[in-house]
């Protein structure tokens, strides 16, 4: 299967990009990227979390401007100046979750900024009209002065495909759009988009879940590691051939994890449930292992993890940690017990991003280090250099802001400041996001070291590399359960990847 040999197929190329690149900071995240959506076909862009797959979307929908290559709309050279602009030459994008106002009514939504107006007043009775109408045209029923609130994220994506009807959009770029929907809203959504290619709409489709690519998608583009690694005709290929691309990375410069020497079971996880999130879930991760629970996104993973650690309450099950049964319980109990999160958007909720070094290494501890209500500088300096030492983390003192340190140097400081509260099971949850090659190998020794010093560590991880170098087990997540084990000697990419997305393989070889 070559890009090459794509055959063309009817209807003209309404967007292409040309030589698309992208970096943030050092990290170039996508290189020499082209692409074509053409009227009537929905176009998939494929590849694993991290692969570039949404950072393209942005730039076609005009949130990002590229770093270099071009835009063109029905074969005239555009420059996007932002999504507004990009919404007004005929481009939507629909994000996973929809950005809609919820004391606001259907129709305002619909049509937010740009109410019809009659004597200089809004015209509410056309607005209702024609939000009806841009409704129907989907095939949709809905109540168009009833307020967002409440609706489902089915409901509220059709709003927003609605909104885009109403600019006449002639491109659609649905981004993760099915991760949070139910089979019977995917098979809703699926009937909508085959509306709109009758139309000529072009629509490029970001999924990870096999079967809606091959009952959704007329062409399929692959993503890794930022670069096109292959196109393809839906009818020409098939699951296995797609799932070489999207793997096919080296993974020589990770870390290999050795031999574990495994003690008790330090966490025990049973019959957790948190409707709609997740439901039964019973896990357990020894002393010295390492357990990755792998999954795609909308797979229920982090809302797993922010349960043990008591962040989100749930309606049933135990956590109990070597020996400690925790019920009910919030964040302080299970640091108590010698529970640790490091949290995956690390710069919304790892660090804080203004201080400096030293008071985010000591965060953790800072109720134990105060007296009277005021903390010690000196000794909470004197514990953050124990963590930050142990990690090395490169910095030039400990009075820099964290905000001028790497991602990777970030997470090590995340990593050594709950290390400070003497965990005994560290939950990891995409320990390596938005971390380059090297810092990722970094971090990787870290975390080997640590479950090699006794520590349990449950790692969420969608990097199918990381997750297969340094697990003793992986668990495979999918609509909110355990769906299948590993061992580490026959867990595969490939197989990973087909029980996650509920994809029947034959093993897949190279």
């Amino acid at each position: 299967m070559s890009s090459a040999a794509v055959n063309p197929v009817s209807g003209a190329v309404i967007l292409s990009a040309s030589h698309i690149s992208m970096r943030f900071g050092p990290v170039e995240v996508l290189a020499d990227i082209s692409v074509e959506l053409r009227a009537g076909e929905v176009h998939a862009l494929l590849g694993e979390n991290g692969a570039g797959k949404s950072t393209l979307a942005k730039i076609l929908g005009g949130v990002y401007k590229p770093v270099s290559g071009k835009l063109a709309l029905l074969g005239n050279e555009i420059t996007l100046s932002g999504p507004r602009d990009a919404a007004a030459k005929g481009i939507a994008l629909i994000h996973q979750e929809p950005l809609t106002f919820p004391d606001l009514s259907v129709a305002e939504n619909i049509f937010i900024g740009r109410q019809p107006t009659k004597a200089g007043r809004i015209d509410w009775a056309k607005m209702r009209q024609d939000a009806e109408k841009y409704l129907s045209a989907l095939g949709v029923t809905l109540d168009v002065s009833a307020p967002v609130r409440g609706l489902s994220v089915a409901d509220r994506q059709m709003i927003e495909l609605a909104s885009a009807l109403s600019l006449n959009a002639k491109v659609l770029i649905l981004d993760e759009t099915t991760a949070s929907l139910t089979p019977g809203e995917v098979k809703k959504l699926s009937a909508v988009l085959d509306r709109l290619k009758a139309e000529g709409k072009a629509i490029a489709f970001i999924g990870h879940r096999m079967e809606e690519i091959f009952s959704i998608c007329d062409r399929i583009s692959v993503l890794r590691d930022g670069l096109k690694v292959g196109e393809t005709l839906r009818t020409e290929t098939n699951v296995d051939a797609i799932l070489r691309w999207m793997v096919g990375r080296d993974v020589h410069h990770l870390v290999e994890r050795g031999e574990p020497n495994l003690g008790d079971v330090a966490l025990d996880v049973s019959g957790l449930t948190r409707k709609p999130r997740f439901a039964d879930i019973s896990l357990s991760v020894k002393a010295g292992e390492i357990v990755g629970l792998a999954g795609l996104v909308g797979a229920g993973r982090t809302d797993v993890l922010r349960a043990i650690f008591g962040l989100d309450t749930v309606d049933s099950g135990l956590v109990t940690v070597v020996g400690t049964k925790l019920v009910h319980h919030d964040p302080a109990r299970a640091m108590e017990a010698g529970v640790a999160l490091v949290p995956e958007d690390r710069q919304q909720h790892g660090v804080l991003m203004p201080q400096s070094i030293w008071e985010n290494g000591s965060l953790a501890i800072m109720p134990r280090l105060a007296k009277l209500g005021l903390v010690d500088d000196k000794t909470a300096r004197k514990k953050s250099a124990e963590g930050t030492q142990r990690l090395a983390v490169k910095m030039r003192d400990d009075e820099q802001t964290i905000r001028e340190l790497s991602g990777g140097n970030q997470q090590k400081v995340v990593i050594g400041k709950w290390l400070l509260t003497n965990p005994k099971v560290l939950l990891l949850d995409e320990p390596t996001r938005g971390i380059d090659v090297g810092a990722k190998a970094e971090v990787h020794r870290v975390i080997v070291e640590l479950a090699q010093s006794g520590l349990a560590v449950l790692m969420v991880s969608s990097d199918l590399p990381e997750v297969l170098a340094l697990s003793d087990r992986v668990l495979v997540m999918r609509g909110g359960q355990i769906v299948s084990t590993f061992d580490r000697k026959d867990a595969t990419a490939e197989g990973i990847i087909a029980a996650a997305s509920g994809a029947t393989l034959a093993e897949v070889t190279a």
